[in-house]
């Protein structure tokens, strides 16, 4: 599905470029646009937190989708960060020989020296009328005197046995055009196409007690026990009931238990 593939040296965001471009700007924006960078200036995270590497030691791409084009409803499309996720964790897993976990929403977890470390993240923004663009970066080769936060991981510190960033991105992109596939297929239902399945076996949120951090300065703390039809983590509180959130900061307290 990968229709036009450009490679830039230097831009602020790729994701932010992609969503000008759906706007209006250049040839407009179709399904399977890819955008790559060797460095960006100004990546953003969720919440427009700044995400800082050197120039060639990561993958920095977006891509557009429009699941809108294929009936997909727009309820169902909270999905496309974790579906993401799904297939940069099987790329990495095949193509890096590297141990992943996906963190609830939208981080990719690796293990350094015993240790749980955010490794990449992914990122969702709306792009016109029936369109998003979904934006990956991953640490690939940073050393550990490069990492912005000690709590930051790379490939290259857990372990890969490759970091060569040619055939890692083939194979997200190959994962991601697997799964975007099958879920645009059963319009976007999770459970009919594997996805849900998928999504919680690789998720190490899931059997943790934790706290979301939810709009409005209000935390709720509690096991993650489930990620529902729409995407959302289901917490079981203190006080005996299921609450689902649907969006938020998540903060790994324990394993529960």
């Amino acid at each position: 599905m990968w229709r036009e593939l450009d490679v830039v040296q230097r831009t602020g965001s790729t994701n932010s470029d992609l969503v000008a471009r759906a706007a209006g700007g250049g040839r407009g924006l179709g399904e399977g646009v890819v955008l790559v960078a060797e460095e960006q200036s100004a990546a953003r995270g969720r919440l427009d937190r700044k995400w800082v590497a050197p120039a060639r030691s990561g993958l920095f791409f977006s891509v557009s989708l429009r699941p809108g084009d294929a009936g997909v409803p727009m309820e169902r499309w909270g999905w496309l960060p974790l579906l993401t996720g799904v297939a940069v964790a099987t790329g990495l897993a095949r193509a890096g020989g590297v141990d992943t976990a996906l963190k609830w929403p939208n981080d990719v977890l690796v293990t350094v020296r015993g240790e749980e470390r955010k490794a990449g993240g992914i990122l969702a923004e709306a792009a016109g009328d029936g369109g998003v663009v979904v934006g990956v970066g991953v640490n690939v080769s940073l050393r550990a005197e490069e990492l912005p936060v000690p709590t930051a991981g790379s490939l290259g510190l857990a372990g890969a046995v490759s970091t060569d960033r040619d055939p890692l991105l083939r194979a997200v992109l190959r994962g991601l055009e697997d799964w975007y596939g099958r879920w645009r297929a059963a319009g976007g239902d999770a459970g009919a196409c594997g996805l849900q399945e998928a999504y919680a076996a690789g998720c190490a949120t899931l059997g943790r007690v934790v706290r979301a951090e939810l709009p409005g300065d209000r935390a709720l703390v509690g096991e993650a026990v489930a990620v529902d039809g729409d995407g959302r983590l289901v917490l079981a509180t203190e006080a005996g009931v299921q609450e689902p959130v649907g969006a938020g900061d998540i903060v790994h307290l324990r394993a529960a238990g």
